[in-house]
């Protein structure tokens, strides 16, 4: 079972309900993030299965854009 309802097809955009694209026969997936609370059960699991806080972890977040010197 999906996480929502709304699905989004992986290879043309497609908007629907199932699990399979009506107009391509593409994957659908998910088409909104997972809602977020601060009571997050696994939270903790999460980030230590992402390393979260290693360097190479850190090195992996995107950054601002840097403005260009004048």
């Amino acid at each position: 079972m999906a996480r929502t309802r709304l699905q989004r097809c992986t290879v043309c955009g497609e908007y629907g309900l199932t699990e399979e694209c009506k107009k391509c026969g593409g994957k659908m997936a998910s088409a909104a993030p997972l809602k977020f609370s601060p009571q997050d059960a696994q939270g903790a699991r999460r980030r230590q299965r992402q390393d979260a806080g290693s360097d190479k972890w850190i090195e992996s977040l995107p950054t601002p854009r840097k403005e260009e010197d004048e």
